[in-house]
Parts: structure tokens; sequence; C-alpha cells
């Protein structure tokens, strides 16, 4: 949250076990954990010191007030011989009191998460986003630097919550020969992991600049195998 942003955040009970790992141990393990929305866009666990192996925290430092929720304690946090650094906070003195007894861990500085046996990536899951995947008789053309790289008419277009539309088209849609694979594998709390795809035109090589979900989540396997590209890398024409 921006320092200028004093509006105390939403908070609202989790209800799902959560479950954070670091060096192969679980650091935290609660059915307590508390939803916290730091910035609109999706929400961050607290969970209660009861239910952390606090006996694993070390003091760093206090944190100056740089939001709503007021001056933070710090901790580093060790087990097995691995090291998060500063990646443990708490407010125990924060305008929202049902926080002050809870801790919240950097996502990004622990190994895994879990929403009860399911692993989850790159944030936690907003009970307010949703996915619509549909399909569409629309004409899709995808073109980079005047050269067609792919050409639908029934396309799958998914919507989600707070992001532009998709369109995931079939492999036999694109220009296969243009395609190579990609060079990043990037994770969607919703959908699951996405390989990435290259496209090389002439001598000059595009990276990374449409993706694919092979084996995505449950809820979408809809576009399973099919591909989207990046709106602001090609040219994307949508009838």
């Amino acid at each position: 949250m921006p320092s200028s942003d004093r509006t105390v955040p939403r908070v609202e009970p989790c209800g799902k076990r959560i479950r954070t790992y670091l060096g192969g141990l679980a650091v935290a393990d609660t059915t307590r954990a508390l939803l916290v929305w730091e910035r609109p866009q999706y929400p961050v666990h607290y969970v209660p010191a009861a239910d952390v192996r606090t006996d694993l925290l070390t003091p760093a430092d206090r944190a100056a007030d740089r939001s709503a929720l007021g001056d933070a304690l710090v901790f580093d946090l060790a087990a097995n011989g691995r090291t998060a650094a500063r990646a443990v906070r708490q407010y125990p003195d924060s305008p929202a009191e049902a926080l002050r007894d809870h801790l919240r861990f950097d996502w990004a500085a622990m190994d895994a998460w879990y929403e009860e046996d399911e692993q989850v990536f790159t944030h936690a899951r907003s009970p307010y986003t949703r996915i619509d995947i549909l399909a569409s008789s629309r004409t899709v053309r995808v073109e980079l630097d005047g050269t067609l790289l792919a050409l639908s008419r029934s396309p799958r277009l998914l919507f989600e919550t707070g992001l532009p539309t998709r369109y995931y088209l079939a492999p036999t849609d694109l220009v296969l020969p243009l395609f190579e694979p990609g060079t990043r594998t990037t994770h969607c709390p919703y959908k699951g992991a996405a390989d990435h795809l290259s496209v090389r035109i002439g001598g000059t090589l595009h990276p990374d600049v449409a993706w694919t979900y092979p084996t995505p989540f449950a809820e979408s396997q809809k576009i399973a195998g099919l591909v989207a590209f990046y709106d602001n890398r090609v040219t994307l024409h949508v009838d």
C-alpha cells in the first residue's frame, strides 16, 4: 500500500486451511487465517501467532509506520538451513485490532504455499475473482510486424475480474513454423503454470509473445493447450 494511503484495509476470515513452507518445514499451519486487502487487486494471508512456529523467528527490527496498519515488528525466519530475512511482520498496535496477534509472511520469501492440499502460486486467491471461459464465433487475427501469426473463427474468450479479455486460440489456428519455445514459465493462482512461446520472423526473434496452459487447474480446463497473446507485443484484430 502506498505510504500516502491511510485507509485501514478490508479484513475478512479466510475459512481455508493455509500452510506455508520453508526448508521443507511447515512454518505456519492454520484454519484461522485472515484475508487482508493491502492493495485492491488481491489479498494477503495473516496467520494467528498461535499457529506459527514462532521458535523459528528472530527479531530483526521495528519498521516505521508506512501504512494504515501502523509500525511493524520485523522478524527473520530460519528453518532447516534456509533463512528468509525480514520475511515476517506483526502489527501489534494496528488500528485493525483483528490483526494485532497475527503474522504476515512475505509470499515470495517462502518455498511454497497451500490452500487446503492444493499449492497456490504468485499470491493468495481472492474470493471475489471470477473466471468465465466462453466459446465464441468472433474472428481473431494476430499479426506482428505485418506478418500473420494466427487466424481463428472459434476462439475461447477468458474473462477474469479486473483484467482485460484474453483470446485463446487453438494451435491449429497458428502459423506454427513461426513459433518456438519461449524462455520462461509463469504462474497464475487461478489457472496454473503457463509456458511461453516466442516467434521468429526472418532473422528476428520476438521472445515470449504468447503463452499456453498445458495442464491448467480444473476450473480452467477449457483453455488447456490453447494459446493467448500479449496485447502489447502483437497487433490483435477482433471482429
